[in-house]
């Protein structure tokens, strides 16, 4: 129960931070064809690192979950 929570965690801040580096430019307090506002690199820098940092943890958990898995050792697989 809860890796299924942080996994959903790390998955809402993933989406997070995605929307952080979009929003300037779908809502469009950024200007087309003008110099980057400090809002705006702001956005991207915090909406890089919650990305980033949260597909770093993603993929760590599912390396961890794959590296059990073979430890265990599931079924052979059939010829």
């Amino acid at each position: 129960m809860s890796a299924r929570l942080g996994v959903t965690a790390l998955a809402l801040l993933f989406v997070t931070g995605l929307w952080l580096v979009a929003a300037p430019f779908v809502v469009g307090y950024q200007p087309r064809g003008a110099e980057l506002t400090a809002a705006t690199v702001n956005d991207l820098w915090v909406g890089g690192a919650l990305a980033g940092g949260s597909f770093l943890g993603l993929a760590g958990y599912a390396a961890s979950a794959l590296r059990e898995l073979t430890a265990r050792g599931g079924p052979a697989a059939e010829s």
